[in-house]
């Protein structure tokens, strides 16, 4: 019984697989190499005064660089479900039999993968210089039924979720489809023989195989948003960057501010690749007969492993 609930145990918890390296003279070197580099990146950190921590500190927490914050996270989710929403439309397209639809989804991915993002934002926010007025119509000709002015419907923060989720939908388009055909055109056949319509065949048995390829380039994609969005200064939102911007333009401490902006990147990318990890390892329960070990899984078996070694020391002193 003892062996069972062993086996079971390490089945439940497997250890992670380390490669071993044969002793060489040049591991020692490029070891210490890399011990000094980062002695002096941290002295340097500590010593240098031009970093000036102390107006790190008092700006961090200031209402102008929050407010920038929750701007950044606010473009980065809403950017996302638009950019997920569209990929998953546009890889269907892209998969259709039907030609018109596929030819359209091709040439979506093709035009906003070919063009830079900072382009396309531009593009939106001047928007109104090509079309002064939007409106919805019958065309050739035929009546409007509505019409507004460009500038009050693309605002900076619309021109700005425009282009980052459109950018975004391109390149969710390509993951989504390369998700679908890695499944095996067999789980199509047998959900087709079993009865299911196609979209309910997709919705219930190739897409959730496909999510285990999807889910890390995805993760990869939001951390690259929350990045992204600092490109959108050029039309005018105060976002993250641009708020700390505004600030070092005012006070002229520029690297204290830039570095208030980089830890607070660092801090949301953080939390997003723990989510991410732990999003991954949901969708790995189907693929992997062991579930990786979380970090705090890790973190305790690293504390376990040093408690009987104490427990023998006190008890030989004692």
């Amino acid at each position: 019984m003892s062996t069972i609930s062993d086996t079971r145990k390490a089945a439940e918890a497997p250890e992670e697989i380390r490669m071993a390296h044969r002793a060489h003279w040049g591991w020692w070197v490029l070891t210490a190499f890399v011990v000094v580099f980062a002695a002096g990146i941290v002295q340097m950190l500590f010593t240098n005064p031009n970093l000036e921590w102390d107006v790190v500190a008092d700006w961090f927490f200031s209402q102008s660089i929050i407010f920038g914050l929750l701007r950044t996270l606010e473009l980065t989710v809403l950017s996302m479900l638009f950019g997920i929403l569209l990929g998953m439309l546009t890889a269907v397209m892209r998969l259709s039999p039907i030609r018109i639809l596929s030819s359209v989804a091709w040439f979506y991915t093709w035009f906003f993968r070919g063009t830079p993002l900072l382009v396309q934002l531009i593009f939106w926010y001047n928007l109104a210089a090509l079309f002064p007025r939007i409106g919805i119509g019958v065309p050739l000709g035929g009546p409007t039924f509505w019409s507004a002015n460009a500038n009050q419907i693309v605002t900076p923060f619309m021109a700005a979720l425009l282009g980052l989720a459109l950018n975004e939908g391109a390149y969710m388009a390509e993951i989504v489809r390369g998700g679908i055909l890695s499944v095996d055109q067999g789980q199509q056949e047998a959900a087709v023989a079993l009865g299911m319509r196609s979209t309910r065949a997709m919705r219930r048995v190739i897409l959730p195989q496909a999510m285990r390829v999807i889910v890390p380039p995805t993760g990869n994609q939001v951390i690259g948003m929350l990045k992204s969005t600092s490109l959108v200064s050029v039309t005018s939102m105060p976002e993250l960057l641009y708020s700390a911007q505004l600030v070092y333009n005012r006070t002229f401490q520029t690297i204290p501010l830039l570095i208030v902006a980089s830890i607070w990147y660092l801090i949301v990318t953080s939390v997003l690749s723990l989510i991410q990890y732990y999003i991954e390892r949901h969708y790995a329960k189907g693929g992997r007969r062991a579930l990786p070990p979380t970090p705090w899984e890790k973190l305790r078996r690293t504390i376990a492993k040093f408690l009987p070694a104490q427990t023998a020391t006190s008890t030989r002193r004692a």
